[in-house]
């Protein structure tokens, strides 16, 4: 996927009177640093479905693994329109965000060795030496052994928190 810069826009309704917009570069940091992603997918039956799950920001873009026949997968294969979400819970500090959009499965053995990489980089030891947490994940990754998906944005939220509230939202053109 390529970086895009999306349009920013607060949203005065939903935060302190003249709460300033979240940056995206801090919004798209928070993505990049976010050591876990929530993943919402949306069941057969209309009903979401959401797990914590590890994930890299790539190329303007968060992308996550699961198990080719867990729920998930399953969920996306029949709608790809997923939501994934991050933040603290807390009422001050850094913002939650929230990025809606289209989950697009990575296939091409170029992409998947780009996500492992990212992986590699983020989580190092926990996914790269043996009795690690998730040791192996990037090999999973590069041999298509999971379902990696990248998520294409096409709305996120940035939600400010304490000492002055905001809600800033991203359209990706």
């Amino acid at each position: 996927m390529n970086e895009r810069t999306p349009l920013t826009e607060v949203c005065p309704e939903f935060g302190s009177p003249g709460s300033p917009a979240v940056p995206w570069e801090r919004t798209r940091a928070v993505l990049a640093d976010a050591p876990l992603y929530w993943v919402t997918t949306v069941r057969p039956d209309g009903r979401p479905h959401a797990t914590p799950l590890l994930g890299v920001w790539l190329d303007g873009a968060p992308y996550f693994c699961t198990g080719r026949e867990e729920r998930k997968a399953r969920n996306l294969a029949a709608n790809p329109h997923c939501a994934l979400s991050t933040g603290d819970n807390a009422l001050e500090g850094g913002p939650d965000v929230v990025v809606e959009g289209t989950g697009v499965p990575v296939d091409d053995p170029a992409g998947l060795d780009r996500v492992a990489r990212a992986y590699e980089d983020k989580y190092g030891t926990a996914v790269t030496t043996e009795g690690g947490t998730w040791f192996g994940l990037p090999d999973a990754v590069r041999g298509g052994v999971v379902l990696t998906v990248g998520v294409a944005p096409v709305k996120a939220l940035a939600f400010g928190k304490a000492p002055v509230f905001s809600q800033t939202r991203y359209t990706f053109p």
